[in-house]
């Protein structure tokens, strides 16, 4: 897609205003809608009163602002990590750890629909990529024993963000090679999946060890940035031999106060985490009940992806008549026509529900 889609302003939590009109909006990450949560809208209020705007510096001269490490260590306690590093944006996390660890493996093993921050951070890791099947550990097993004496790094989604499927992480583990380690860019997990709203690892069941685990800001917790979760040596490998993080001028204060705020709320109020989970599960069973198949995966994304231009434009229709906004989107390793990604949030209301549901029955008998 060569142009910028048209522009959208999202208002009321759970609607947009697109062309004049007023739609239900099922689309974008921001799951529990914390982005415009009274209290962390405050806390940027607040921050920026209290602190200004940018420290206008990097953290290894003279900008570390102790509110950056009160963030890490918020988020540590989060995801139960031994460290949380601070990244100003949400797509660098993954290049950031590769420029700290280029040159400790012989290998990049990397799930062929990884996400682009994956693909890019691969070609810092100055080691030959090798790419496998989908969220098959079978051909990974295979990729392995064709590398014999191969140290790899393992990367992968976690959860993936075309259909909500998530990484078998258990089973990559079971092939790690002992100097093995996985990347895994748990952007949409973060916050989401997980008793506890771990990510993937918490998902999964799995241990910490072996597993640095990138995330972002802006998804479940609804503000900015990144964070690289992994163990001391990371860290330490991060602040010395990262050019992205040496150089780097850190997030806004304001941004950090108000992601501050929103990992505490959803510390202490699991119940959006919660009812987005229950509600996931009952929309997917009622559109399986109205004869639209899904397959059983844990995200809150249902993908529909068209046969044709004409069925495209039908369901664009259908959509727009029921007051919803079409999610239609061209995305790097998608569709290359394009496919609907409908995303749902903990704030949509029973109504909604019903409507999108009432549009997918339609849809679904022709």
């Amino acid at each position: 897609m060569s142009t910028l889609p048209p522009t959208l302003q999202q208002i009321d939590r759970t609607y947009v205003l697109a062309a004049g009109r007023r739609l239900s909006y099922f689309a974008g990450c921001d799951y529990f809608r914390q982005s415009s949560h009274p209290r962390i809208v405050h806390a940027v209020h607040t921050g920026l009163d209290k602190f200004g705007l940018s420290v206008s510096a990097s953290r290894l001269t003279t900008g570390n602002h102790p509110l950056y490490t009160e963030l890490e260590n918020s988020v540590a306690k989060f995801f139960t990590a031994p460290t949380a590093t601070l990244c100003s944006i949400g797509y660098t996390p993954n290049i950031i750890v590769a420029q700290a660890l280029a040159g400790s493996f012989t290998h990049a093993l990397m799930d062929e629909r990884s996400h682009g921050s994956l693909i890019d951070a691969a070609q810092f890791l100055d080691c030959p990529i090798v790419k496998f099947r989908h969220r098959d550990p079978a051909n990974l097993a295979e990729k392995l024993r064709r590398l014999p004496g191969c140290h790899p790094l393992i990367m992968t989604d976690g959860m993936f963000s075309h259909d909500g499927s998530a990484a078998p992480l258990r089973e990559y583990l079971e092939l790690l090679p002992a100097e093995g380690m996985i990347l895994l860019d748990d952007a949409h997990a973060a916050g989401l999946l997980g008793a506890h709203g771990r990510g993937t690892l918490e998902h999964a069941n799995v241990p910490r060890a072996r597993i640095i685990q990138s995330i972002t800001l802006s998804k479940a917790f609804g503000v900015y940035g990144g964070m690289i979760l992994g163990d001391r040596k990371v860290r330490a490998a991060i602040l010395a031999r990262s050019r992205m993080f040496i150089g780097n001028t850190p997030l806004p204060l304001p941004l950090a106060q108000a992601a501050l705020t929103s990992v505490r709320q959803l510390a202490a109020h699991p119940a959006p985490r919660q009812r987005l989970m229950k509600l996931a599960g009952q929309v997917k069973e009622r559109l399986r009940q109205v004869g639209f198949p899904l397959p059983n995966h844990p995200g809150p994304i249902i993908p529909v992806i068209p046969k044709s231009s004409r069925e495209t434009n039908r369901w664009k229709r259908a959509l727009l008549a029921a007051d919803i906004l079409p999610p239609f989107i061209h995305y790097l390793g998608g569709p290359a026509e394009g496919y609907f990604r409908f995303v749902l949030s903990s704030e949509h209301t029973a109504e909604q529900i019903d409507n999108l549901v009432a549009v997918f029955a339609a849809q679904t008998r022709g």
